[in-house]
């Protein structure tokens, strides 16, 4: 199992003598009852095929050759598999489009600065597969990369006490899914609760791009990040 060995050190695992059925429910990837059922966590965080069981776990990536939906497509991939499998492959994809250009005019060296910070996006999209709804939808997270933005939608709107006229504020944050923000955060891929959104404003203000915009809905939650010029 790939979730033990990146939350627990090697020593402890040695001495821990419960049966893997034990260890399934302890990290809720499986229920108490008998007999114990797969959590959605458990299918999120160590299903070999989650998409078979939720429809709608997987990410959507598409590039598009032009600033609309209509434009021809240059590139798209459907991302599934174990969460660390799908947010190893958005890492991946986009280094792979995030475009660097060179400013020689502010400075009398070159300063060399990416269209888009890589931590910006990374921080938006896992928000988009942490807080959203796995229940009631097949929709999967969507990510259009246009030539002028990208656009991350996330299927569910806001929760608890985070509403349409407070989101996105500092320390205002609930969680949809806490268990599976507690695994993301023990693999890594969150470093504190709730600071997603902060983290990606200031490195896009670092690199010169206008701050995110939020359209929030009652039942979808769409980030747009504009192209540095």
């Amino acid at each position: 199992m790939q979730y033990l060995p990146a939350t627990l050190p090697f020593d402890i695992l040695e001495q821990n003598h419960r049966t893997l059925e034990q260890q399934l429910a302890a990290m809720r990837f499986i229920s108490i009852e008998t007999p114990p059922k797969v959590t959605v966590l458990g299918v999120l965080v160590a299903g070999k095929d989650p998409r078979h069981f939720i429809p709608g776990a997987y990410v959507q990536f598409v590039r598009f050759d032009g600033e609309d939906l209509a434009d021809p497509i240059k590139a798209q991939k459907e991302i599934d598999g174990y969460i660390t499998d799908v947010i190893r492959t958005l890492d991946e994809i986009f280094a792979v489009h995030i475009t660097t250009g060179a400013d020689v005019t502010s400075r009398s060296v070159e300063i060399r600065h990416p269209d888009y910070p890589i931590v910006a996006l990374q921080q938006l999209a896992r928000n988009a597969i942490l807080h959203r709804t796995y229940e009631g939808t097949n929709a999967p997270v969507l990510i259009y990369w246009f030539s002028n933005r990208v656009e991350i939608h996330s299927p569910g709107g806001p929760y608890g006490r985070v509403g349409k006229r407070n989101f996105g504020m500092p320390g205002i944050t609930d969680y949809r899914n806490p268990h599976l923000a507690e695994a993301m955060k023990n693999l890594g891929y969150i470093q504190r609760f709730g600071i997603g959104i902060q983290l990606a404003r200031k490195e896009l203000q670092k690199n010169g791009n206008p701050p995110p915009e939020f359209v929030v809905e009652d039942t979808s939650i769409m980030v747009v990040l504009r192209r540095r010029m």
